[in-house]
């Protein structure tokens, strides 16, 4: 938050009538204060990371200065009308209900990033962030090196997953993409990063990016299922 809050002061400082958006996708909760707190007039996120706590089904948010959200109603409606109109699509109450759990559900994800960083850098991979830098995001890096690893370690959060756990996750040639991407998730919504996921692109240095567990047990599970299938393809020594 101070680098974005200094960012934003930089660009004010040259012309104050800049809108300045924040897409906060990932950091919501991690840090105590947010980017409206360091003067940007907008921030964006999705209700299926962290401030949905796992139970949104759908949707996302937008918060900031009243000009700022009033413009957006307008664009999303029509002018004049705003927020006084549109579907609900009779999702209020998880969206309350997963708003009210988001701070314990991302520290959880925070917890389960964590011990994720401390297992494999233990085991001699590169991990970003490292196990005691701090964290704006519920992200965690890990530089596997191999196709195979990247493959096995998605296998394995595959495995732990409440939904699909049957499921074997294959690279595949996603739009969009210079490489194959491989991605794990089996949630209970659709794309919920909040939930155990991990997804990397099939293509040098093979990292990958593994967010979410809706509690700290199951992150763990997820850590542990991964290190196993890597283990199994002889691909990681346990000491």
């Amino acid at each position: 938050m101070e680098s974005i809050g200094e960012l934003i002061a930089f660009i004010k400082g040259i012309r104050s009538d800049i809108i300045c958006m924040v897409d906060n996708c990932f950091g919501e909760f991690v840090q105590r204060i947010e980017p409206t707190e360091v003067g940007a007039d907008l921030v964006v996120g999705s209700l299926i990371k962290n401030p949905g706590g796992g139970l949104a089904p759908i949707g996302g948010y937008l918060a900031g200065t009243k000009e700022c959200i009033e413009n957006a109603a307008y664009r999303l409606t029509s002018p004049g009308l705003g927020k006084e109109v549109g579907a609900s699509l009779g999702a209020l109450p998880s969206l309350y209900q997963g708003l009210f759990l988001a701070p314990t559900v991302t520290a959880a994800a925070l917890k389960g990033a964590i011990f994720a960083a401390n297992l494999y850098e233990k085991l001699g991979f590169e991990v970003r962030p490292n196990a005691v830098e701090d964290r704006f995001d519920i992200i965690q890096a890990i530089v596997l090196r191999k196709p195979e690893a990247l493959i096995a370690f998605c296998k394995g959060i595959q495995a732990a997953a409440p939904v699909d756990g049957f499921v074997t996750p294959e690279p595949w040639d996603r739009p969009g993409d210079d490489a194959q991407v491989i991605m794990a998730a089996g949630a209970f919504v659709s794309g919920s990063s909040i939930e155990l996921s991990a997804d990397g692109p099939m293509k040098e240095p093979y990292a990958v990016y593994f967010q979410g567990g809706l509690t700290f047990p199951h992150a763990k599970l997820g850590m542990l299922k991964s290190l196993q299938e890597m283990k199994d393809a002889g691909l990681v020594e346990i000491p």
